[in-house]
């Protein structure tokens, strides 16, 4: 009988050469692309962090508030009905920059062009398709 030939170390880095690397090429060829596209995308979008109330308390809180302001408005004390119009205009401008909205709320002294820009705003934010009053 014949002896089994005995395997150089040179014969067994070619045939780890030729089993194994034709197999993480194709690994590779498969994974590399996958894992470049998750980082790439990572890396485009930026993480948003939000900043406030969410849009639906928003729109919740400025009907509320609003139908406060119209049906209570005679009977509500002068204090009160102040405060509440001042809550108002504080929901207006958050909802203002959660949907990007421009105001002049802030530059505005109360009178007939702040009660204006209310308006005005009012309006913007249903064409930005917030459900307000």
């Amino acid at each position: 009988m014949a002896e089994p030939a005995e395997l150089s170390i040179p014969d067994l880095v070619m045939y780890v050469v030729v089993v194994v690397v034709p197999v993480v090429l194709i690994w590779a060829a498969l994974a590399v692309p996958r894992l470049l596209g998750r980082i790439v995308r990572r890396l485009r979008r930026p993480e948003v962090i939000p900043y406030g109330p969410p849009i639906e308390q928003l729109a919740a809180d400025l009907r509320r508030v609003h139908c406060a302001l119209q049906h209570e408005a005679p009977a509500m004390p002068i204090v009160r009905w102040r405060a509440t119009r001042q809550a108002y205009d504080t929901l207006l401008v958050q909802a203002c920059a959660a949907v990007d909205v421009g105001h002049r709320l802030d530059e505005l002294p109360d009178g007939f062009e702040r009660d204006m820009e209310r308006l005005r705003i009012e309006e913007a934010l249903r064409v930005a398709g917030l459900a307000v009053p």
